[in-house]
């Protein structure tokens, strides 16, 4: 049985930085892809970022600011998802997914493996 780990949530300064961790366990297959998806308080959850097995990376939503960075951890075997420069936008709730495919697409339909989600709050 396939289960998705996350860790990392709680709260965060306003300003600072945000470190999401999310580890795949009981999965085994060689192509995958983990993305991070974010739902604040009344609002829809939407897509943030997303690693492939193979490395290719996908930034969403804010990425052309720069606050978003993906990484994966082979030894550790699993992604790590940092925020910087924390808004008061981010609070809310983030969620691990894994797509059993090699490809990023901001489309929850793609991912059939869900995390229960770690909620992020930011003090001002």
């Amino acid at each position: 049985q396939v289960q998705l780990v996350e860790s990392g949530g709680g709260l965060v300064q306003s300003g600072g930085s945000l470190t999401l961790s999310c580890a795949a366990v009981g999965f085994a297959q060689e192509n995958f892809a983990i993305a991070w998806f974010h739902q604040s308080p009344g609002k829809e959850r939407a897509g943030l970022s997303c690693i492939t097995s193979g490395g290719a990376r996908a930034l969403w939503g804010d990425a052309p600011e720069g606050r978003f960075a993906i990484a994966r951890d082979s030894a550790k075997a699993t992604v790590e998802f940092k925020v910087d420069r924390v808004r008061p936008s981010d609070p809310g709730t983030y969620y691990c997914a894994l797509a059993t495919r090699r490809r990023c697409a901001p489309d929850e339909a793609q991912f059939q493996y869900w995390g229960q989600g770690v909620q992020v709050t930011v003090s001002s």
